[in-house]
């Protein structure tokens, strides 16, 4: 078993629908969630060359959780699952 990153992608106002399709998607994924995660807000891109401002909108990770599962494909099949924004970014945790 491996663990794997979903980097959550879109930002709409959140309504209790919204909520109520999460909460059911957690309960789904079950023991398979190792972290649950937090939103996230607005954020700021740190470069060598200074910063820039990255407001909340389609385009913006929004939030994360950590999954175990069998493999990459397991994975992204339980991610399409997701009750989505805009997508959701999987990687593979390495292990150290």
């Amino acid at each position: 078993m491996s663990s794997f990153l979903f980097l959550y992608k879109g930002f709409v106002p959140p309504t209790p629908e919204i909520g109520e399709a999460w909460m059911a998607w957690f309960d789904d994924v079950g023991d398979r969630m190792v972290d649950s995660g937090h939103p996230m807000t607005a954020g700021v891109e740190v470069t060598r060359d200074g910063s820039t401002d990255l407001p909340l909108g389609l385009d913006s990770f929004t939030g994360y959780s950590i999954v175990d599962a069998a493999s990459l494909d397991d994975a992204v099949a339980l991610a399409r699952t997701n009750p989505m924004v805009t997508s959701v970014v999987v990687h593979e945790l390495a292990r150290m």
